[in-house]
């Protein structure tokens, strides 16, 4: 036997072990789920997830770096999440847009994906427990703040319980994969702004079509072999569609942050937070002033801070801030309690896990 096969035959008896061990800890997973249902506890930890992480985070040693040591956990977590009860997830459909994406990431792909219509939908899920969670973009490294997801947490009772940062990349594609066939090319508007300049450059004169998701674009390409869509490579997995071009964007630095929305409780510490708090103040000079210096005082960081109107009264704003720590934290507690007194109307969106970038 050289020496290549037995490497292999290694590897297989290693797999063996592996998949016995899965087993293993799935049957150590539906007895914990017997324990949970008699006991009426949740299903879903966040925090048991990210002790296990940082567990073995502290145990690695390579080749695998931290980071493929969570791709490969997290779907181990999600399979034996769903072995108990599946986590429902809201995101803006149909499939494979970048919140989609988003979700598989941070929930794992055994969770179960709610597609609904809009942003707003999303929230509405949630709202009335058709989806545990709900995955929302607030923002993009190039184009800015999403207001209308802002404008929704004005209404909304709903929580911030984690951020997802998601590398944003972009690849045309179509039926046949060949350039020369495109006559049109389907595109959501966020996506076509950042590859305007290689839409330009490589399909000049071809018009481009406005879909209303990323996703969509795919779908509508996929239902016509002259047309091409900028869109994910989830969405060519799940609408067949074969890369005329991988990574179109203009910026390479172009990344997305989503929001986790749920009615549940704030997570606890991790040590690595941020809270996210919005506010209205009254109309008078150095009003924000007196917002902004019990933060500067405490020596807090703002990492984040935005103004949208009301849409109540004319002239008022709501501003929205995202702080480093935890609502625990003695100082971040103590400067929001100092704040709430020179406010109209004060409200905690979420005190989370920061999110690394996926």
């Amino acid at each position: 036997m050289g020496e290549l096969e037995t490497l292999r035959k290694q590897i297989d008896g290693i797999d063996d072990e592996i998949l016995e061990l899965l087993n293993k800890r799935a049957g150590i997973v539906l007895d914990i789920s017997h324990i949970k249902r008699n006991e009426q506890s949740v299903f879903y930890s966040p925090e048991r997830e990210r002790e296990i992480l940082a567990r073995l985070f502290s145990l690695n040693k390579g080749p695998f770096t931290n980071d493929t040591l969570k791709i490969i956990f997290r779907e181990i977590l999600s399979a034996s999440l769903a072995l108990e009860q599946p986590l429902r997830i809201a995101c803006l459909g149909p499939l494979a847009t970048f919140t989609h994406l988003a979700a598989l990431r941070h929930f794992g792909s055994s969770s179960v994906i709610v597609p609904v219509e809009s942003i707003k939908n999303v929230f509405e899920a949630v709202e009335i427990q058709n989806a545990e969670f709900g995955v929302v973009p607030i923002e993009n490294s190039n184009e800015g703040v999403i207001s209308y997801t802002l404008d929704i947490f004005m209404d909304s009772a709903l929580k911030v319980s984690a951020e997802v940062m998601l590398r944003i990349t972009h690849n045309l594609l179509s039926k046949s994969g060949i350039k020369s066939e495109v006559k049109k090319v389907y595109s959501f508007s966020p996506a076509t702004a950042q590859c305007r300049r290689w839409l330009a450059l490589n399909l000049p004169g071809i018009p481009v079509v406005n879909a209303t998701s990323t996703a969509n674009a795919a779908e509508l390409a996929a239902q016509d072999g002259e047309s091409a869509a900028v869109a994910s490579e989830l969405a060519a997995e799940i609408y067949n569609l074969k890369f005329i071009e991988r990574s179109i964007e203009d910026s390479k630095d172009n990344f997305t942050r989503f929001l986790v929305i749920s009615k549940k409780d704030f997570p606890k510490k991790s040590g690595n937070d941020k809270t996210t708090i919005m506010f209205s103040v009254k109309d008078r000079p150095g009003a924000l002033y007196d917002i902004l210096y019990p933060i500067k005082k405490a020596k807090i960081n703002l990492s984040k801070i935005e103004s949208r109107p009301s849409k109540r009264k004319a002239w008022e704003y709501i501003f929205f801030v995202d702080m480093e720590g935890h609502i625990d934290d003695k100082k971040v507690r103590k400067s929001i309690e100092e704040i709430e007194g020179h406010c109209l109307y004060l409200k905690i969106l979420g005190s989370y896990p920061k999110g690394g970038l996926l």
